[in-house]
């Protein structure tokens, strides 16, 4: 779980994420604001940039076979309503990111000021339905979210919250693998060999 705003921005990147990437705190394109009638602590940021990111610069482990939602409460209060989505940075071992990959989940367009509005999305290893980022080959990743659209809009951000939601793809938590958490596709073209082997092994 990303610790709260009330914590301080240095660790929210502007960026993807990544070490030494600029932070909200030392651009100065966010503040927090502590009493907001909806959230309670939150950040407020202007939309300056055309895709504006907003990650978490600490590494939130990607696990075969786990599933995690992610999900940002936001509302804007003036100027152009921005569009709103859940996205990420997925990261190897060596801190770059894994080509080939989904880093955006669904998209929601802010049209009512004040309104809260909940945005979600469920990253996983498996290609499962209900997955909106496949993240098969990735062991970390920098998450939060992206404000695209036009510029200019108010916009305040609660604590954004990451929860393990394995249970739901694996409601009997049984003493079994599934091929597909360790990125088996069965789609006739991808050699799934590796995916057999890895689920083989985690299986013992």
């Amino acid at each position: 779980m990303p610790p709260p705003f009330a914590a301080g921005l240095d660790v929210w990147s502007t960026g993807n994420g990544t070490p030494g990437s600029d932070t909200y705190a030392a651009t100065g394109l966010g503040v927090y604001v502590p009493g907001d009638a909806d959230f309670g602590g939150c950040m407020e940021t202007l939309k300056s940039q055309s895709n504006q990111q907003l990650r978490y610069m600490g590494e939130t482990t990607i696990l075969p076979g786990c599933y995690l939602q992610v999900t940002a409460r936001v509302k804007c209060l003036a100027g152009a309503f921005p569009t709103v989505r859940i996205a990420g940075f997925p990261a190897n071992s060596a801190g770059a990111q894994v080509a080939g990959l989904p880093t955006q989940g669904p998209a929601v367009v802010l049209d009512t000021y004040g309104e809260v509005v909940e945005v979600r999305a469920i990253i996983g290893t498996g290609n499962r339905t209900g997955v909106d980022m496949v993240w098969n080959g990735a062991i970390y990743g920098h998450i939060g979210l992206d404000l695209t659209g036009p510029n200019g809009g108010l916009v305040r951000v609660d604590d954004i919250e990451i929860v393990d939601i394995t249970e739901v793809f694996l409601r009997d938590m049984l003493a079994q693998v599934d091929v597909r958490d360790y990125g088996a596709r069965g789609d006739g073209i991808t050699n799934d060999a590796p995916a057999f082997n890895a689920a083989d092994s985690a299986a013992n």
